[in-house]
């Protein structure tokens, strides 16, 4: 029953892409990234609703004020970084390890078993290569445009995977079809959520 399973985290992706709109930026985003001070007071009154919010506003500001300084670090000046390397490692290794636990929705999607491992290996390069495109376009396009579309990519990958799954049996270049459906949903959740 794992494609029941599947379906449900799809649905979850629907109902969080039907609502998010109607949710503001987060507040520190549009302080510290956008310095949009109107649209910060804005977010939080929507969010918390009516009240002062001028301690909150002000620790803002300080945060801002201690980071004014501190360069914004880009994906290569993470990975050159030596103090970073330990938590850079156990994040890999989590990826990594992670990938040996999905083998399941190979097998059913009925690929042979010697290459079930490659394909599994290709889920992480693509999970890999989503974190560092996300980390590099994300202050550029925002959150919600990126939660927004990502949420949307994987309802309609979804949906043509459960597809692809259904048919492999008839059409056995399906199979195939599953597994590049399955590299884009993670590079889409990647982007996004």
């Amino acid at each position: 029953m794992w494609n029941v399973l599947l379906s449900f985290s799809g649905l979850v992706a629907l109902i969080q892409l039907i609502f998010l709109p109607f949710f503001p930026e987060s507040p520190p985003y549009l302080l510290l990234q956008k310095e949009d001070k109107a649209g910060c007071l804005k977010a939080m009154k929507q969010l918390w609703g009516e009240g002062n919010y001028h301690t909150e506003f002000d620790d803002l500001m300080k945060e801002k004020a201690i980071t004014k300084g501190t360069k914004i670090m880009n994906v290569l000046e993470v990975l050159r970084e030596r103090s970073v390397h330990p938590q850079l490692c156990t994040m890999l290794l989590l990826l990594l390890s992670l990938q040996l636990c999905g083998l399941k929705i190979f097998e059913t999607a009925n690929l042979q078993e010697s290459i079930i491992p490659y394909v599994s290996l290709g889920v992480s390069i693509s999970e890999l290569i989503s974190i560092i495109f996300c980390s590099s376009i994300i202050d550029r396009f925002g959150r919600r445009m990126l939660l927004c579309g990502g949420y949307l990519l994987m309802a309609l990958i979804l949906v043509l995977l459960e597809t692809s799954l259904l048919l492999s049996d008839q059409f056995l270049w399906l199979r195939y079809c599953s597994v590049i459906l399955i590299f884009l949903f993670i590079i889409a959740y990647g982007l996004g959520p």
